[in-house]
């Protein structure tokens, strides 16, 4: 009889992990301490909700999202197949309503003959001997963080991050706004909010000035440079924003033709189109600051807030220390870290981490060695960037094709483009995947 395989969090990476087990045949606790115990951002009890954004991310292959998911689908991810039922307009983002599909997951789960759902909070690892994959998330529990650090016998590290707004389309003033695609890319699936120059600089002083959600003095600076809160990067130059998320390439207005100073853009979060979420704007402003400084925008001058942004606290290991490139501990055979917890950073990342230790846990139980994968694809590189990197100054990681080695060019070929490159990157990640799932029958 195979052992069981206690999976601890039922997030993204954890029901990905759980999925892939139990569809081998191999039993699987999942474990979730929600609803009972809440967290600071999730909204509903379902598992595999996305609390910040609901984008997975761009699926052109020359982007680090898309190949991604490309060598996802290859692997035969459960989570992205279930998402793709769930897919609103977004161009070439993979985008979903999040709590359609966090609902689904969580049915799926429930109907698996192979796995039971244990819905209490973990407090400590189980037994040495036990089959484990800690998959509790950037937002694990004080009493697990806790427990976690005397097992690594390091303190666990956090940074903060933040979510966006999510404002009621019937609340919108539609004649004040337009649809576009930034860069023409795909259909004009976003809204979009047009600023003058002198509109943005009054809304960048707006969020200079603004109030924010205190943090404790020696925390302050303790945040993940890809999510900062949009109040944050207007601090550091009144034309840090323009450059940024409200940079308007692409984005005229097709009632004037007039290209904007400045573009603020609503995706849409559900696919009944009644929610927009604010692109780019993660925030720790305090909640009624929020309303006073987005309704001065055109368009949301009675805008009705769904969701305002929070601010969160996220956990996580100082991976080089603890785990190796298939995510298992170094102390403990039989462990395994996925998800945020282990290092990496973003949705499809996660889901990758996810897959990665079910499938690697399903061979240590029937007797074959864990096996990091190729280098050479976005998967493998991830896994072994966490597990190498200095470890002094770690910080949770997205994959980038930067940590992808150069492909080879024929000699006497023109220099290829950033773009060429990357496809060329991806087009070897994706054949060296293809071939090593046959050969290791992964």
């Amino acid at each position: 009889m195979k052992p069981t395989v206690q999976v601890i969090g039922a997030g993204l990476a954890g029901s990905e992990a759980a999925l892939q087990l139990a569809d081998r045949g191999i039993p699987v606790r999942l474990f979730e301490m929600r609803p009972d115990t809440g967290t600071e951002v999730h909204e509903t009890p379902y598992a595999g909700e996305m609390v910040c954004s609901n984008s997975l991310g761009s699926t052109e292959i020359h982007s680090a999202s898309g190949l991604l998911k490309a060598e996802l689908a290859l692997l035969g991810s459960r989570y992205l197949q279930l998402a793709a039922e769930f897919r609103v307009p977004a161009g070439t983002s993979f985008s979903v309503d999040r709590h359609r599909l966090a609902e689904k997951v969580d049915s799926v789960l429930d109907a698996h003959p192979g796995i039971e759902r244990v819905r209490e909070e973990s407090r400590q690892l189980p037994p040495e001997g036990s089959a484990v994959i800690v998959a509790t998330g950037p937002l694990t529990s004080p009493v697990f963080a806790r427990h976690l650090t005397r097992f690594t016998q390091r303190r666990h590290l956090f940074f903060y991050d933040a979510t966006s707004p999510i404002i009621r389309a019937d609340s919108i003033d539609w004649s004040k706004v337009y649809r576009a695609s930034r860069y023409d890319k795909g259909d004009a699936d976003f809204i979009n909010i047009p600023l003058d120059e002198q509109g943005y600089c009054a809304f960048v002083a707006a969020l200079v000035e603004a109030n924010t959600v205190d943090l404790p003095d020696f925390e302050k600076r303790v945040f993940f440079e890809a999510c900062l809160p949009v109040e944050e990067i207007a601090r550091r130059g009144p034309m840090s924003l323009a450059f940024g998320p409200l940079k308007p390439v692409g984005l005229a207005d097709p009632r004037s033709g007039v290209l904007p100073f400045a573009v603020i853009q609503l995706r849409q979060d559900d696919i009944r189109e009644s929610l927009f979420q604010m692109v780019g704007f993660q925030t720790r402003l305090k909640w009624g600051e929020q309303k006073r400084i987005f309704r001065s925008l055109p368009g949301l001058e009675n805008a009705e807030f769904e969701r305002f942004g929070r601010m969160h606290r996220n956990t996580y290991i100082n991976a080089p220390l603890i785990i190796d490139a298939t995510g298992r501990a170094l102390k403990r055979e039989s462990l395994f870290f996925a998800g945020q917890i282990s290092g990496v950073e973003g949705y499809v990342e996660s889901i990758c981490s996810g897959l990665l230790a079910g499938r690697q846990m399903a061979r240590y139980l029937t007797g074959r060695p864990p096996v990091p994968l190729p280098v050479e694809t976005a998967c493998g590189s991830l896994l072994d960037y966490i597990a190498t990197a200095g470890w002094k100054d770690f910080r949770p990681t997205k994959f980038s094709f930067g940590l992808l080695a150069a492909a080879d060019s024929p000699s006497g070929r023109r220099k290829l483009s950033k773009r060429e490159r990357k496809e060329q990157k991806a087009q070897r990640a994706l054949e060296i995947l293809e071939q090593w799932i046959h050969r290791e029958s992964f």
